[in-house]
């Protein structure tokens, strides 16, 4: 039995699927990888390499989104390793830092604003709910004085 990377290369002029195509594709890496072991200052195919490797890599990512389980079986066949690409991470400059130490300066002094605002209003909140509560406390006084005056008034 043959490779499935050649069998599935030997079908390039039918090449309609995305598995067909990554299976070309790595034929193709593989040949070059093997022609540059030979050869290592050939710049010319290390760059055909390069196109084809992110050619596949973008087409193996297409394919991880659509159909994950075709993507699976299509790298256990073509014994391909995937990595995803890396989160995408900014380079650090002091500019970059200069105005990012700004920023949190900014915020944080917006905060203490808010802070004493927030303050005020939780000292209003509470004035207005201990009133209340005092205000409740004396209804519930009047009532118990007016259930003792009731019960004073009837005989027993």
């Amino acid at each position: 039995m043959t490779n499935p990377v050649l069998r599935a290369a030997r079908g390039y002029a039918k090449a309609v699927t995305k598995k067909r195509k990554v299976a070309i594709l790595t034929a193709r890496i593989r040949t070059l990888e093997e022609h540059l072991q030979k050869h290592p200052k050939d710049k010319k195919n290390r760059r055909f390499l390069l196109m084809d490797l992110d050619r596949r890599r973008k087409m193996l990512g297409y394919l991880r989104r659509v159909n994950y389980s075709t993507f699976e079986n299509t790298c256990k066949q073509l014994d391909i390793q995937y990595s995803p690409p890396q989160p995408y991470t900014r380079r650090v400059t002091k500019r970059w830092l200069v105005k990012k130490a700004l920023c949190i300066k900014v915020f944080q002094e917006k905060q203490k604003l808010k802070a004493a605002e927030r303050l005020k209003q939780r000292r209003e909140w509470q004035a207005r709910a201990r009133a209340a509560r005092e205000q409740q406390e004396k209804q519930v006084q009047k009532k118990q004085v007016q259930e003792e005056q009731a019960q004073e008034g009837t005989p027993v």
